[in-house]
């Protein structure tokens, strides 16, 4: 998966009102009733039908590491679509999103001006038709590199223009080399 993407993963699971199934068992039956059956779910899964049913019905309750991986990864895809829907439709509409960043950010701009990129460490509310930019990307399955440059976007017009007050004639912001990104709804 890519950072910026798994980051709004992050961010839209806080939203969740319940918690989601830790246990195989659980799991796999969540996952079997969302798929309509254990053949579909064992195919996404590539395990046999057999070894799905055999977690249904508790037979088996330690999956391997990367099974188990598989597994949570697959059930917070799917769990909560609703609450999911409304927390990225809220920051798309009204809310906004929250970005915090330690990244290598530098920009563009006319000469005479100190553009050397530098790790900063920002904190920044995004406006919601950044958020809503962002999440759509996502949805449509757009690389860390697309997603990177929304999110750049975002920073240039928000933190280095602060909405068009100043730095008008910058043309590009750099973020790269992130160390820590996390995004908040």
């Amino acid at each position: 998966m890519s950072l910026i993407g798994d980051s709004l993963d992050a961010a839209v699971q806080k939203a969740f009102t319940r918690p989601a199934p830790k246990n195989a068992g659980p799991q796999m039956r969540y996952l079997v009733k969302q798929l309509g059956g254990t053949k579909p779910f064992a195919q996404m899964l590539r395990v046999s039908q057999r070894t799905v049913e055999r977690y249904v019905k508790d037979q088996i309750k330690k999956p391997r590491p990367d099974l188990a991986a598989r597994l949570e990864r697959e059930v917070k895809k799917r769990w909560q679509p609703q609450i999911r829907a409304k927390a990225k439709a809220k920051a798309a509409s009204t809310g906004g999103i929250v970005i915090d960043t330690r990244a290598r950010m530098g920009y563009t701009a006319p000469i005479g001006s100190t553009d050397q990129d530098r790790i900063r460490h920002l904190t920044v509310a995004l406006p919601p038709i950044y958020a809503a930019r962002l999440f759509e990307a996502q949805e449509a399955g757009a690389s860390d590199a697309r997603l990177q440059k929304i999110a750049a976007e975002a920073l240039k017009e928000v933190y280095f223009q602060d909405g068009g007050r100043r730095a008008g004639s910058l043309e590009e912001v750099r973020f790269t080399d992130i160390e820590h990104l996390e995004f908040d709804l």
